[in-house]
């Protein structure tokens, strides 16, 4: 009886104790609005989190019910989503320009100016003067400024100014100097644009602005470290957990992996290697990095210039200018790497504007993929597409990596660009979907706002903020707001092979979510732009919160 009764205690007190351990968890979310985004799109209320990963989902009660919490968050009925992903950014380029002339929405030459001249003031011990966001589209002279105001404000000190695309650069004659381009001459995959004497006018395009870039002293690196968590905490500031870091050379690549390995910087990111040939050759001998925060198994091509720099390469002449644009590197050249990255694990992602280079992307990709799902690469941008080449994406399994916000930014003078019958099959978000069944959605930050809300209103409704175009522009293409959230969160996941570890909330999956004020998918369109995050959190941790009043 002695050994009955002992026995039934010790199978009580094992049960208990694996209960009590099974109900310890490190976080409770509850009382929330949870859009899951799992298979079903399930809609929960709270969820638990235990050594950063998601353990259960269900309803307050339940959880609260069935776990013990070190830490309780009432969302007081805040509307929580899967961390946001951003598929097609540029973390550099953002944390750099931090540091620079910020000439984004400058409405004329002039403010370009003054904007210079406040900066060599303020910064005088600076060696160059480096500053990136000027759209020559947006001012009254729409022609590409010249050299010779800057040579008159600037004539000891070298400048180079960045388009908002950065295909583009207006450099001054000093910087000329210090790059002895004295004369215009040819340039693979680029321009030197010359004035009306046959010599450099101070623009140059795609490839040519490495002539002036060679020169620029590169950053160092506790300062570059600095000026990427500033970019880090804008990025949490609205929601965002994850992005695609769109093209890194080796220098940035051995960057990231020091910060990430000494825990300095905490935002997912998913590095491209920038796609020259030395890089190429050294990840493919070294094979991929991945890490919890930091991953590297993707390469990024580049296959023509921008739209708005009339660098996109096109089938047909532009419809405003006797040119069809340009490719970078030679059709042999695209072959030969991308023979080269089918034989190997690396994922392809090419930058693609007009459609002409998407369609030589795409038809050498289906050239050399063998089991093509497999391998998940993808088209940077696919902003013109002919007809007759969207049914590429889904023959031969290639994701359209779109930014909806370039669609209501370009949509002022892209049909002067491409004529009434070509601009319909452009920015065709719609049919991209249909064809592929999921699009990977970004913002191509700095070149667009960094917030995913303004991605995702554009992709919806296609107007910019202040609602125009009545009744949207191209609404054909416009997506739902189920697509548009999964496009943030699970697709762009997929497009970098993530889907099992983020992109929804989910048990197992690494415990990412946002918290904003107000719901996205049931505001008015109107109101979306103007909704903040409450709270950001990556792997259980919060990152961002924004102070009550």
């Amino acid at each position: 009886m002695k050994f009955f009764t002992f026995t039934v205690l010790s199978v009580f007190l094992l049960i208990f104790v694996a209960c009590t351990t099974n109900k310890e968890v490190d976080l409770i979310v509850y009382n929330a609005k949870v859009y899951t985004v799992d298979s079903n799109f399930t809609v929960a209320e709270a969820f638990a989190i235990k050594n950063g990963v998601f353990v259960d989902i269900g309803t307050s009660e339940d959880i609260s019910r069935k776990y013990i919490a070190k830490e309780r968050i009432d969302a007081k009925g805040g509307i929580i989503y899967p961390g946001f992903y951003d598929a097609h950014a540029h973390f550099f380029m953002f944390a750099e320009l931090l540091e620079q002339v910020d000439l984004r929405g400058t409405k004329s030459f002039d403010e370009v100016l003054t904007k210079l001249k406040i900066y060599k003031e303020a910064y005088p011990e600076k060696k160059w003067i480096i500053g990136g966001g000027w759209d020559q589209n947006q001012w009254a002279d729409k022609t590409f400024p010249t050299k010779d105001s800057l040579d008159k404000y600037f004539p000891e000190t070298p400048v180079f100014l960045s388009r908002v695309d950065y295909h583009a650069a207006l450099v001054n004659s000093q910087a000329l100097k210090l790059s002895q381009i004295d004369s215009v001459k040819p340039v693979e995959g680029g321009i030197i644009v010359a004035d009306s004497t046959g010599k450099p006018s101070g623009i140059l395009m795609d490839n040519a602005m490495a002539l002036v870039k060679l020169h620029i002293p590169p950053p160092e690196e506790r300062p570059l470290l600095l000026a990427l968590r500033r970019a880090q905490d804008s990025l949490f500031s609205v929601g965002l957990t994850s992005i695609v870091d769109a093209g890194l050379t080796v220098e940035q690549l051995d960057y990231l992996k020091k910060f990430y390995q000494q825990d300095s910087l905490t935002i997912r990111d998913y590095a491209m290697i920038a796609g020259n040939r030395a890089s190429i050759e050294k990840y493919i001998k070294e094979g991929f990095f991945d890490g919890d925060r930091l991953s590297i198994r993707s390469v990024k091509l580049m296959a023509d210039g921008a739209l708005g720099s009339r660098g996109a390469c096109l089938l047909d002449h532009y419809h405003d200018a006797p040119t069809r644009g340009f490719l970078l590197h030679s059709p042999k050249e695209f072959d030969d790497v991308i023979k080269k990255l089918a034989a190997t694990e690396f994922q392809v992602n090419t930058h693609a504007i007009g459609d002409s280079a998407n369609r030589m992307m795409l038809d050498t990709y289906g050239k050399h993929l063998k089991e093509p799902e497999k391998r998940r690469w993808r088209i940077e941008h696919a902003q013109v597409i002919a007809p007759e080449d969207f049914s590429k994406f889904a023959k031969f399994h290639i994701i359209p990596s779109v930014q909806p916000t370039h669609a209501t930014s370009d949509m002022y003078w892209a049909e002067e660009r491409l004529g009434a019958d070509r601009i319909k099959g452009a920015y065709a978000y719609k049919d991209l979907l249909n064809q592929y069944g999921m699009l990977a959605l970004g913002s191509d930050f700095p070149i667009e706002h960094f917030n995913p809300l303004y991605g995702f209103h554009a992709a919806v409704a296609r107007v910019d903020h202040s609602g125009f175009p009545q009744g949207g522009f191209q609404m054909e293409n416009a997506i739902t707001r189920e697509q548009a959230l999964k496009g943030m969160t699970i697709w762009a996941a997929y497009s970098c092979f993530q889907e099992r570890k983020r992109g929804s909330i989910e048990r197992g999956k690494d415990a990412d979510f946002t918290i904003l004020e107000a719901d996205i998918m049931t505001v008015p369109l109107a109101k979306i732009r103007e909704i903040k995050t409450r709270r950001t959190v990556i792997a259980g941790q919060t990152v961002f919160e924004r102070p009550t009043d």
